[in-house]
């Protein structure tokens, strides 16, 4: 109920910034409630700039470096 008062409260007058490694359609399980799902969702992914970074995670190439 935190995140949803938190994004309400911004929505359409201040940034928020999320980062995640779930994918969208996953977040309806991690909340457990498809309605507040719904609402976060409609409110943030809809005028997202989405940064999507792809490749090895840096913390295993430093560890495949340090071998």
């Amino acid at each position: 109920a935190h995140l949803t008062e938190i994004i309400e409260d911004r929505h359409g007058r201040k940034s928020i910034i999320v980062t995640s490694q779930l994918p969208e359609l996953d977040w309806y399980e991690a909340i457990g409630d498809s309605t507040v799902a719904d609402a976060i969702l409609d409110r943030i992914v809809h005028t997202a700039h989405r940064i999507t970074l792809t490749g090895e995670s840096v913390r295993k190439l430093k560890a495949i470096k340090s071998r």
